[in-house]
């Protein structure tokens, strides 16, 4: 990624991009009040620099994929090789480097509620251990707030995507398997580029992308690297909960301005969270000031994130 400094309009770009991933600039810049050519040209500056990128994410529950959490304990020699042939697996979420590059955490999406594949993983010879549990629930539904709090209440409001519909399951067809990965690549791509590449009709293209939307089983991300926002540090805690506990300790902590992911999983730590703050002596009083006083953390462990691999998009 090219060395880039964010202005407040670059800010109130990225949030508007957060509201709606696929929002035409014409929209956003009236919103923001500056011309459409000063958006598009503010959107291509932070993309072609690799600061930037908006990418289509389905719900795994809408589209029936089971979801594992794979950790991975590996020699610190083989974690980036590691790392980057996890990334450019189809059905891989989030790989992740952590503790220095002695671990890596990634998310398997995998067809029909199947297993995680990881007979090769576990004779890979750079890795020590696979642990892997069952994603039973992602229990956050807000974006991080370090790069959703630029724009005003009125500004979310005009900007905001029309709201979904019934939040049925959705069989994927031959078309979505198609339009998906290409929406993952680039998901702000124009309807007419997305048909020639996946060989479909621009309306068919069109009218199946807004079905996607409205059933709740599509949303758009935008990936950013907090450090851009001043944010250096992102820890994984991985939390085991009293049972009864569970949804009122999730509740607080997706509350809080720290937390970027809240989810439950199976295992001995049922809840597993991202905590995004400005530096070390910020984690440090999050841990033992804030969790610290919620009742019903039994046990919880603490992993640096290094970098990540592949965060929603596919490698590139």
């Amino acid at each position: 990624m090219d060395s880039v400094t964010l202005d407040s309009l670059d800010l109130e770009l990225l949030h508007a991009l957060q509201l709606d991933g696929r929002a035409p600039f014409s929209r956003v810049a009236e919103v923001l009040d500056v011309s459409d050519r000063t958006v598009a040209r503010r959107y291509e500056r932070l993309r072609a620099a690799g600061a930037v990128r908006v990418a289509a994410v389905t719900d795994s529950r809408r589209t029936g994929h089971a979801e594992w959490l794979v950790r991975l304990r590996v020699l610190p020699g083989g974690c980036s090789a590691i790392a980057h042939a996890l990334a450019r697996r189809p059905d891989t979420a989030w790989v992740t480097v952590a503790s220095s590059g002695t671990e890596i955490a990634c998310i398997f999406r995998v067809t029909d509620g199947g297993p995680a594949p990881l007979e090769a993983l576990a004779r890979h010879p750079q890795i020590r251990d696979v642990d892997a549990h069952r994603l039973l629930r992602h229990l956050m539904d807000r974006r991080w707030l370090g790069r959703t709090s630029a724009l005003t209440a009125e500004q979310i409001s005009a900007l905001r995507s029309p709201a979904p519909g019934d939040a049925a399951p959705v069989p994927l067809t031959d078309l979505d398997r198609r339009l998906l990965p290409a929406l993952a690549i680039d998901g702000r791509a124009a309807y007419p580029a997305l048909a020639k590449q996946i060989g479909w009709s621009e309306s068919a293209v069109r009218r199946r992308l807004e079905e996607l939307r409205r059933s709740r089983a599509l949303q758009f991300d935008v990936e950013i690297d907090p450090a851009l926002l001043g944010f250096s540090v992102q820890c994984l805690l991985w939390l085991t909960v009293t049972p009864s506990r569970l949804t009122a300790i999730a509740q607080s902590l997706t509350a809080d301005p720290e937390t970027a992911f809240v989810g439950a999983t199976t295992g001995a730590h049922n809840l597993m969270a991202i905590a995004v703050c400005r530096d070390a002596d910020a984690l440090y009083a999050y841990v033992t000031d804030r969790l610290s006083s919620l009742n019903g953390i039994e046990r919880m462990e603490t992993t640096p994130i290094t970098s990540y691999a592949k965060r929603a998009a596919p490698a590139s």
